[in-house]
């Protein structure tokens, strides 16, 4: 298994991307992301891979690959289309510089997903406007 890294441009945050991806898979299915470079290792990360997306200079949420497809951009030169499933998971975010195009990610660099993290205690005792804060700053 092998994953990969790239950043979504123009989203501000995960429902951002999530809303684009929404309309996109409507109007020009399947839900995929086009590039132009195809990666070479294919089977790694059809074998449970999933694509990490750095929203806002965090890691933040990732979803499965589900496959590679020959694709043309609206300029009509070719890529790869990279057939998404389009649940966007949670994960737990980490900062991370640009960089252009994708990269590849080692499993054991992955950030975990929220669902594995049990909440702090306390937490949910703090009032709203805390919580939220503390999100928007990713230090929960």
């Amino acid at each position: 298994m092998l994953h990969l890294i790239k950043l979504s441009v123009g989203s501000k945050d995960v429902a951002g991307l999530q809303a684009w991806q929404a309309e996109r898979a409507l109007t020009h299915p399947p839900l995929r992301h086009r590039t132009r470079n195809r990666p070479k290792r294919r089977d790694d990360l059809l074998d449970g891979g999933s694509i990490y997306w750095v929203i806002a200079g965090f890691i933040q949420a990732r979803q499965r690959i589900v496959d590679l497809i020959d694709d043309t951009m609206e300029d009509g030169s070719a890529c790869v289309g990279i057939v998404l499933d389009p649940l966007l998971v949670p994960v737990a975010a980490r900062a991370m510089k640009a960089f252009q195009g994708w990269r590849y990610l080692e499993p054991d660099a992955a950030p975990p997903d929220l669902a594995d993290h049990s909440t702090a205690p306390g937490i949910e005792g703090l009032p709203p406007a805390l919580r939220a804060a503390l999100r928007e700053a990713r230090l929960i």
